[in-house]
Order: C-alpha cells, then sequence, then structure tokens
C-alpha cells in the first residue's frame, strides 16, 4: 500500500503502487510492503525513534521478521532531489521506493562492498531510472 499524506500534486497513488509492487518483485521482497510519502518532520522523527539520527532523510526502510515492511520517504526532499537532477518528483520517488526495496532485501550499501549498488544499478537500468542515490553519493 502507498499512502502519501499529505497529498502531492501531480502525484498518484496508483502508479507509485504499480512501482512498489514490479520493484517488490524485481528485488524478491516477500510479504507485504506500505510505503509511506509524508513530510520531513514525519521522516525526522521516524529516524530519531528508530536510527537514533536527528535529522530528515531522504528514505528509511524497517524490515519485518516476517518478510516485507515498511519504507517512509520525505517528499521534500525528494522534490528537492528531483530539481536538482534534472528530473521529475514521481523518477525520483521511484528511486527512492528502489532504494529502500533493496534494503528490505538485505541489501546495506554502507557494509557489503558495492553488492547494493551493483544490483541497483542493475534495476535501475531495467526499469529506466537515473542515477541512483549510491551513484550519487559517490560523485
Amino acid at each position: 500500500m502507498v499512502i502519501i499524506d499529505p497529498p502531492l500534486a501531480n502525484i498518484a497513488v496508483a502508479p507509485l503502487s504499480r512501482f512498489v509492487r514490479k520493484a517488490q518483485q524485481l528485488t524478491a521482497v516477500a510479504g507485504d510492503v506500505d510505503v509511506l510519502i509524508t513530510g520531513n518532520r514525519r521522516v525526522r522523527e521516524l529516524n530519531r525513534r528508530f536510527r537514533k539520527k536527528d535529522k530528515a532523510t531522504d528514505v528509511l526502510s524497517f524490515s519485518c521478521s516476517a518478510g516485507g515492511g515498511d519504507i517512509a520517504i520525505s517528499a521534500q526532499i525528494a522534490a528537492a532531489n528531483a530539481s536538482r537532477y534534472g528530473h521529475a518528483t514521481l523518477v525520483e520517488l521511484k528511486i527512492l521506493i528502489l532504494h529502500g526495496m533493496l534494503h528490505l532485501a538485505g541489501y546495506d550499501h554502507e557494509r557489503d562492498n558495492g553488492r547494493m549498488a551493483t544490483k541497483e544499478t542493475r534495476l535501475r537500468s531495467k526499469l529506466r531510472l537515473p542515477a541512483s542515490l549510491i551513484e550519487r553519493a559517490n560523485k
């Protein structure tokens, strides 16, 4: 399920829901995956509560022991990155969903010696998405 709270102009739930299903299939994440697209304040609260980092971030992933999990995305950071990198906010949301989904699949770009970056690049190409978060961070 995809929840956009508060709603975003020109961003519909249906295309994002289809993308979530496709990304979930490609990353082999079993179980239910819920995506919350919200504001910086809520993402900051989640980051502070679960990661002990008192700042907003672009995407957070929370895996569930039964499979699947939750992804939280900052709409403001997504919109700013979309503008910065010259693509639509919808495209940036898809990049963030893919990145979050890979974390739910067990990848960790901070510790996996490039495995997540390689997988993300391959899937990004397959899904016709521009540069991944990992690629942008390494520039």
